[in-house]
This record gives C-alpha cells, structure tokens and sequence, in this order.
C-alpha cells in the first residue's frame, strides 16, 4: 500500500506530466527574459517606415531575438493547449485529432512568422 504522496512523487498521476510542466515553465522565463527587447523592437518597427523597418529587421542581433521569441512563445503555446486539450477532452479519437490539430497549428504560426520576418528584412 502506497502513500498518496508515493503514488505522485515524480512522475504524477498521468506518468508524464512533469516534464510538460518543467518545459512550459522554461519558455515562461525565456519569454519573459525576451519580452523587453522584443516591445523595443516593435516600438521602433512602429516609428519607421517600410524601408527603416527592412534595415531593423536586417540587423542579425533582431532578428535572432525576434526568432527566439517566436520559437519561445510558439511551443508555450503548443503546450498550453495540449494539456488544456488532455484534461477536457475525453473522447480519445476527438483528442487525439486535437492535439495533432494543435501541434500543426504552433508549427505553422511559427513557420509564417519567420518566414515574415526574414521576406520583410529582405525588403520584398
């Protein structure tokens, strides 16, 4: 017979919520180290016009912070709605076509905004 705090102690009740939580908390802080930057950048993308706003995003130090950002925020969001989508949804055809859903939906947000960032620093 096990203690209830036996029966969680590392794993939790799922078997693998732990590491979900530890990757979710990591681009928390990761979000919240790159959040000051990124509102710099956009302040000056917003004070520029289109050619002003190609040689900001030009510069390689932006346009890394701005890639860690979306890279960061993406798969917090990705985790997010997965475990929001594993504790409601209880019909398991349902989700697991929502967490595939989910996982292609992070995918294409974060291709599209990269792909933004890298046409618009090009200058096209």
């Amino acid at each position: 017979m096990r203690t209830p705090l036996g029966r969680v102690r590392n794993l939790g009740s799922s078997h693998s919520g732990t590491g979900d939580f530890w990757r979710q908390r990591l681009t928390a802080v990761a979000m919240a180290l790159l959040i000051v930057p990124v509102i710099v950048i956009v302040l000056m993308l917003t004070s520029s016009n289109f050619a002003g706003a190609a040689q900001i995003l030009s510069s390689i130090p932006v346009a890394i912070l701005l890639v860690l950002f979306i890279i960061a925020s993406t798969f917090h969001m990705r985790i997010g709605m997965q475990i929001v989508i594993e504790d409601y949804v209880h019909n398991e055809k349902i989700k697991l076509a929502c967490v595939m859903a989910n996982n292609f939906f992070c995918i294409a947000v974060a291709l599209a905004s990269i792909y933004a960032i890298f046409k618009l620093s090009s200058g096209v």
